[in-house]
C-alpha cells in the first residue's frame, strides 16, 4: 500500500504542476512562496528524519561523510549537465530555453527517484517524508517549466505530454534504488539514506532557495519556511 502511494505522490505532484501551469498559472509570489515551503520540507527531511536514520545504521563519521558526498555529487551533476533555472518573472520570454528547462527537470528527476527509494528501502514512513517533500517542489518547479514549452509547442497537449515524460525519470530511479538496496546491509542502507540527505539539501540550497528569492517577500516567505518545518515534524509522527 505504501509503495502504491509513493508513486501516486511522485506523478501527483508533477502532474498538478503541469496541469496548473496550463489551467490556472498562478502568479510569481505564490510561485515563490511555493519554493520556500518546499525547499524548508526537504532540508527538514534530510536533517531531522534522514541523518538521524543514517546514524541508526552506521557511525557519525560515515554519516557526515556520505551526506557530503552526497551534495558533492549533486554539485558535480549539475555542473556536468548543462541546465538552466527557471525564472518565474521571464516565464514567457523562455521560448529558446524550453528544451533545456525539460531536459534540466527530467535529469534532477532521476537523483530525486533515487533519495525515495533509499528511504523506502530503510523503512515506509521514510520514503513516504521523501515522496511528500520532494512533491511539493515538483509543483511550482513543473508550471515554470510547461509555461515557455506551452509557448515553443502551442499545442497544450504536447507540452503536458512532454513535461509528463520527465516522470518516468523520477520513476525509474525510485525502483532502481529500491530494487538495490531493499536487501541490502545495515551498512548500505545507511550509507544510502545520508547520500540522499546530501543530495536533497544541496537541490534546495542550490535550486530551490535563490529561486525563491526569500527577500522579495520575507515576511511571507518566513511563514512559508517555518509551515514547511511544522510539516516535516507533523510528518515523525508517522513512526
Amino acid at each position: 500500500m505504501q509503495m502504491f502511494i509513493i508513486i501516486f505522490l511522485i506523478f501527483a505532484g508533477q502532474t498538478i504542476g503541469a496541469l496548473s501551469g496550463l489551467i490556472w498559472r498562478p502568479g510569481e509570489k505564490f510561485l515563490r512562496l511555493s519554493l520556500s515551503f518546499a525547499a524548508s520540507m526537504m532540508v527538514g527531511i534530510s536533517l531531522l528524519q534522514l541523518v538521524p536514520e543514517a546514524m541508526k545504521l552506521v557511525s557519525v563519521g560515515v554519516t557526515v561523510v556520505s551526506f557530503f558526498g552526497g551534495v558533492f555529487i549533486m554539485f558535480v551533476f549539475n555542473w556536468i549537465i548543462p541546465h538552466i533555472h527557471p525564472e518565474f518573472s521571464e516565464m514567457e520570454s523562455l521560448k529558446k530555453t524550453a528544451l533545456m528547462l525539460t531536459v534540466g527537470i527530467a535529469l534532477h528527476n532521476l537523483p530525486e527517484g533515487l533519495a525515495i527509494g533509499s528511504g523506502f528501502a530503510v523503512a515506509g514512513p521514510v520514503g513516504l517524508a521523501i515522496a511528500l517533500g520532494i512533491a511539493a517542489q515538483d509543483v511550482p518547479e513543473n508550471i515554470a517549466t510547461i509555461i515557455p514549452l506551452y509557448a515553443v509547442t502551442k499545442s497544450r497537449v504536447k507540452s503536458f505530454a512532454i513535461t509528463a515524460a520527465t516522470i518516468f525519470f523520477e520513476l525509474a530511479g525510485f525502483i532502481l534504488a529500491y530494487s538495490v538496496l531493499k536487501d541490502g546491509s545495515p551498512e548500505l542502507l545507511g550509507v544510502s539514506l545520508a547520500l540522499a540527505a546530501g543530495f536533497m539539501t544541496q537541490i534546495s540550497f542550490h535550486e530551490l532557495i535563490p529561486e525563491a528569492q526569500i527577500r522579495k517577500y520575507p515576511a511571507a516567505s518566513a511563514a512559508s519556511i517555518i509551515l514547511g518545518l511544522i510539516c516535516v515534524l507533523l510528518m515523525g509522527l508517522l513512526y
